[in-house]
């Protein structure tokens, strides 16, 4: 139950979200209307279709992606020619002469002359297919969920109460807005201009959903404006939860481990049991390890794959503890769950464990099992777990080292009955891409190369789904980046054909990465970088020289520039010399 009710808050939270002003103005179109003929109609057509879209995006295929697509720009082109019917009802004759009579109807109506049952539904099945991309991190939670453990029954309820929640929402808006225009009406006489207005706003809505600023700069603006609103609210649920679990705890529900009530006992909540660790499908540094075998001691479970930067950024400190803490009773266990393709490959992690000299076991998670045991949804993600097998702490993302080390030295004490231990925190020196970000300089954000995920692509050749294209670099605003050469854009990455090729990204960070591999061929490639049409020189990463130059000999994150100095607007391009090479994504730092 709780669950439902997050996902209807979130839904209802998505209204101060500005990723949803395209998709307004349709809204409120519907706004003086009898609400029972005009809107009430709307507010299932766009739960339905939410949810059922949603539902096939969990299913993680490539066609339900295409599909949703497919419904996107079909939805597009209804609303706009609403918007155009908002502006002249001639031109509505005009458009609808060639329909049927019903066709007339629902489109005359639609246009806010009647109200009609049949046109409301229509407007709320093309806002649900719209409202899909728009949703926030809740919304990915679910569907991150859903698509691990499979489409069921459970997956469909959870999206439409978070769809219920937004038409909530939406309704309320909408009855607030219509009081409002019915003023306007009564004391100025603009009906029709305010017919026309929305005629106006409703084009510019489908102008800013086919130049894909829903997704883009407003997605970004949405997630930065109602993350914190969101992770509030779990936070609060996901307490009251955790209290009443350590209320049980403390009324002897969960087990001790030799039967005996320890001297020091931590006010840490407990926030569920220890899941088991079966399903990988390797162990790394390790025997395969079990909760049983665990009992007795304190285990920090770490849920990493090797090319995230995030990921990267957090394995210092999981070192540290693990090093620091060994002789204490601490077992770290990484728990290796892949993003891409090539994070399947167990040669691939095992290179990268030794790569970043880790030296505590690793569970290979190509399936998933332990990820969906935790119920878990992010990388990185850390699950604290006390010496009687209960998680008494979590934390996702990069951060808050110093409260993730004080809940360790917490639980090692409790497990040892005493507040004996070593105070200090540890200070890891992290270097090239595992150093610490320049959050307050930070103007980028991640951006994917493969069609699947991509955004802010503008060479003017358009995306060729898996198939050659030859592709060009025009002038770029901030955050874009161009293709330039014969590329095959494929799901997750695109592919270079012929050597020569090359990307140019329009940046504002102190560092920059991208995720690179040398192809299905496996030959080393040669690439040659530049910084505003010239060296980077002291501006260099840790994988290339000060010339730039650098060679892609496996799939991984590659550090390419690091700012020295001012972080200011950069234009980066990377050219390849030798063909076959891979791009999956681009990071920031």
């Amino acid at each position: 139950m709780i669950l439902f009710t997050i996902a209807f808050f979130a839904g209802v939270l998505t209204i101060v979200s500005p990723c949803i002003l395209p998709v307004l103005p349709f809204v409120f179109s519907r706004a003086g209307q009898p609400f029972a003929r005009s809107v009430l109609p709307m507010l299932p057509g766009k739960v339905v279709t939410f949810a059922g879209v949603a539902t096939l995006a969990a299913l993680g295929g490539e066609w339900a992606v295409q599909a949703n697509e497919i419904g996107r720009y079909a939805a597009i082109a209804v609303l706009a020619v609403f918007g155009v019917t908002l502006l002249s009802p001639r031109v509505a004759a005009v458009v609808t002469r060639p329909a049927v009579a019903l066709g007339n109807r629902l489109s005359q109506r639609a246009a806010g002359q009647e109200g009609s049952v049949g046109a409301s539904f229509l407007l709320g099945v093309a806002t649900g297919l719209l409202w899909a991309p728009c949703a926030g991190p809740i919304l990915g939670l679910v569907l991150t969920g859903a698509a691990l453990h499979g489409a069921n029954v459970e997956t469909t309820l959870l999206l439409t109460a978070y769809a219920t929640g937004a038409a909530t929402s939406l309704a309320l808006a909408v009855v607030a807005g219509g009081r409002v225009f019915a003023a306007m009406k009564r004391s100025l006489g603009i009906g029709e201009r305010l017919r026309q207005g929305l005629g106006v706003a409703v084009l510019a809505g489908v102008a800013a959903i086919a130049l894909g600023l829903d997704t883009g700069l407003l997605a970004r603006l949405s997630y930065a404006g109602t993350t914190n609103l969101e992770q509030s609210l779990l936070d609060r649920l996901r307490g009251n939860s955790a209290a009443r679990a350590e209320a049980m705890a403390s009324n002897g529900v969960a087990p001790a481990t030799n039967g005996a009530r320890n001297a020091y006992q931590s006010n840490l909540p407990v926030e569920g049991t220890f899941p088991s660790l079966d399903g990988a499908v390797e162990w790394l540094n390790s025997e395969p390890l079990t909760t049983e075998q665990l009992r007795g001691k304190v285990v920090l479970v770490d849920f990493w794959t090797y090319s995230c930067i995030n990921c990267i950024r957090t394995i210092p400190y999981v070192r540290a503890w693990a090093e620091k803490y060994r002789d204490q009773g601490l077992i770290v266990i990484g728990v290796h769950a892949p993003e891409f393709a090539f994070e399947k490959r167990i040669g691939n992690v095992k290179r990268a464990v030794r790569n970043f000299e880790i030296g505590y076991p690793v569970a290979i998670d190509n399936d998933f099992a332990i990820w969906r045991a935790f119920g878990n949804n992010y990388w990185p993600a850390h699950y604290f777990i006390d010496a009687k097998g209960r998680i008494r702490h979590s934390h996702f993302g990069e951060g808050d080292y110093e409260r993730s080390e004080r809940v360790i030295q917490e639980l090692l004490a409790e497990a040892a009955g005493d507040r004996r231990t070593d105070g200090g925190l540890v200070t890891p020196n992290a270097r090239g891409a595992e150093a610490a970000p320049d959050f307050a300089r930070l103007g980028s954000g991640e951006d994917y190369i493969g069609y699947m995920r991509t955004s802010n692509f503008v060479s003017p050749e358009g995306i060729g789904v898996d198939e050659a294209r030859d592709y060009t670099v025009e002038e770029l605003r901030l955050n874009q980046w161009g293709l330039a050469g014969n590329w095959t854009m494929g799901a997750e990455q695109a592919t270079l054909n012929r050597a020569g090729g090359g990307i140019t990204y329009r940046f504002s960070a102190r560092d920059l990465h991208l995720v690179l591999g040398p192809g299905a061929s496996g030959r080393k490639v040669r690439f040659q970088v530049k910084l505003d049409g010239v060296a980077p020189g002291a501006d260099h990463g840790s994988d290339i020289d000060a010339d730039g130059n650098g060679t892609v000999a496996e799939t991984r994150l590659y550090q390419l520039i690091r700012q020295s100095g001012d972080v200011r607007e950069r234009t980066f391009e990377i050219r390849f010399l030798d063909p076959d090479v891979e791009a999956f994504v681009f990071t920031f730092g």
